[in-house]
């Protein structure tokens, strides 16, 4: 059977290469993805080899989102940059936005221009009982942004978060130091799901209405970790991390309540993939006024699909 009117979405983020297609129902065609390559012992990509890998994947994952030559393209949608303010930039998101130009110009389709943000919310907003909400809160979390959104509309604005470090910047960096590979968020949720005891290595993150620091804790955490740990002193170590990491988003939460008198809350980004935090914060607010969403945790890292869907609504809405 002939796919009609998909919308193909294309996203190149710090760490990750892409590509989704969506069709008029909602339905996920295909969402394909590649994690960049980072040397072991090292924290992070440059640009520029982030950009260069980008391009090298970009074809291999278009030709898996494309493999049904029964979809017709009705548009191309791209994600232009970090965040949807004029100021924001990073070179990673040229890489998909040239491609997405030269594909929505051959196939004669419109192209359409989101901010990697954007795209975070979208996805999880999409699969997620706040999916028709016009008003919530938002925690955009992930290995370059520990945000605090309030979200109206269309206008997002940032109302909390770090003030220093992201949350996946501490996960990665104290990962590294006990040598796991970069990054290390997903080593740290199954090994935080299957130990059955915590340590009490750190002190609470500090709260501060609407906003904390993590380079406390980092600092903290990294010092422990560069001591020659056990296994199991090592495990004890990261769930404890997450906890407390729990402890200042529960409170973040409550305090963001107050402060804006809104009850529903989603959270985004790859740190929100985390069964652990997602587990700890549902027990938390169960029964409680304060509505929180996790949406489908497979869509809150990385991914194009919610850049696809944003380009669906300018086509279909």
């Amino acid at each position: 059977m002939r796919v009609k009117d998909c919308v193909l979405g294309i996203d190149t983020s710090n760490y990750k290469t892409s590509v989704a297609l969506i069709c008029k129902d909602g339905k996920i065609v295909n969402d394909v993805r590649k994690l960049l390559s980072v040397s072991k012992g090292d924290r992070g990509l440059r640009q520029s080899h982030a950009f260069f890998q980008h391009i090298e994947a970009l074809p291999a994952l278009l030709e898996q989102a494309l493999c049904d030559n029964n979809e017709r393209i009705a548009a191309v949608s791209v994600s232009e940059r970090p965040r949807p303010v004029d100021s924001s930039y990073m070179p990673v998101f040229k890489a998909g936005e040239s491609i997405a130009e030269v594909l929505a110009q051959a196939l004669g389709v419109p192209v359409f221009k989101f901010s990697h943000q954007e795209g975070h919310i979208e996805a999880v907003k999409n699969s997620s009982g706040f999916r028709d909400k016009k008003d919530l809160l938002c925690f955009h979390l992930s290995g370059g942004t520990c945000e605090l959104l309030k979200i109206s509309g269309d206008a997002i604005e940032i109302i909390g978060g770090s003030r220093d470090i992201s949350l996946g910047q501490v996960l990665d960096r104290v990962g590294v130091s006990l040598g796991i590979d970069f990054p290390c968020g997903e080593v740290f949720d199954d090994i935080a799901m299957k130990t059955d005891a915590t340590g009490d290595y750190l002190k609470d993150i500090p709260v501060m209405g609407t906003e904390i620091n993590l380079s406390g804790i980092e600092t903290q955490a990294g010092r422990i970790a560069e001591k020659k740990l056990s296994g199991r002193e090592r495990d004890m170590l990261i769930k404890e991390l997450l906890n407390r990491i729990c402890n200042a988003l529960v409170k973040l939460s409550e305090n963001a309540v107050t402060s804006t008198k809104m009850r529903d809350i989603l959270f985004v980004g790859g740190v929100s993939s985390s069964r652990f935090i997602a587990g700890k914060l549902n027990a938390r607010f169960i029964g409680t006024t304060i509505n929180i969403e996790f949406g489908d945790q497979s869509l809150a890292s990385d991914n194009a699909v919610g850049i696809a869907y944003l380009g669906g609504k300018k086509i279909w809405l």
